[in-house]
């Protein structure tokens, strides 16, 4: 089985997000970026598929040079083989295009992708890389196990969990449970020394036109300050829920 695992390079939870150009543009300075966690629980699970089976695990991702770092530590977690698409990821669709001309080429049984990225939270890229494609497509998928050209898949559902049996080719939209937190796994310095000598292909993109352009960010509103009230004065804080928060 042949598996591409679908790497975005996101900020880290705990940076400080800006915005310069007048809230048109990210600020990355001083950002620590990180292997998307979607796409990392992602990962793990091929890793899986790896050790248990036999795949081959490559990796891609849409970037400029600062996001080698990311997919080096991809291949140091394990990957066999990386791609690197020689672009800003500008928006979903522009990054489907560009992950589908490497599915296509590379004959891939299997194409895992983190539901959403936890910068734009677009969810895009996994649906729209499936429907170029034309191959099956599983969304929210919690768990995941593949039997030679069959695969069965849990996803999550509103109230619920889903059981699907499918057949490859493949697109998942991978998150949280596809495999537990505690399996995810942190590079050591063998890793990270072979990985040094595994391929990274740095490919030109496709044409492409961007379908959406971003107009302006803008930051959650500042919230008020923190009212305390005297556990046994319960008419106090029924005014101020109903007539200052006006929640009743």
């Amino acid at each position: 089985m042949k598996i591409l695992v679908c790497i975005s390079n996101v900020p880290d939870t705990t940076s400080k997000i800006n915005f310069t150009e007048g809230d048109t543009k990210f600020d990355t300075n001083g950002v620590q970026f990180v292997i998307n966690p979607n796409d990392e629980f992602g990962l793990t699970r091929a890793m899986w598929f790896k050790e248990k089976q036999g795949a081959t695990v490559h990796v891609a991702t849409v970037g400029n040079a600062s996001v080698e770092p990311t997919i080096r530590k991809a291949l140091a977690i394990g990957a066999d083989e990386a791609f690197r698409i020689n672009a800003e990821p500008t928006d979903g669709f522009f990054v489907a295009q560009q992950l589908a001309e490497i599915v296509k080429s590379g004959g891939y049984d299997l194409v895992i992708a983190g539901r959403e990225s936890i910068d734009y939270n677009g969810g895009m890229v996994p649906g729209i890389l499936a429907t170029l494609l034309d191959m099956n497509f599983v969304n929210t998928c919690i768990g995941l196990e593949v039997e030679g050209t069959v695969a069965t898949a849990h996803r999550e559902i509103d109230g619920g969990k889903e059981k699907i049996a499918t057949s490859l080719p493949l697109v998942i939209g991978g998150q949280k449970g596809l495999v537990e937190e505690s399996d995810l796994r942190i590079p050591n310095m063998r890793g990270i020394m072979m990985a040094r000598q595994k391929k990274l292909n740095v490919l030109e993109p496709i044409a492409s036109a961007n379908t959406t352009v971003d107009t302006k960010f803008e930051k959650p509103a500042a919230k008020g300050a923190v009212k305390l009230v005297d556990a046994e004065n319960i008419d106090e804080l029924i005014d101020l829920l109903h007539n200052e928060a006006k929640v009743i």
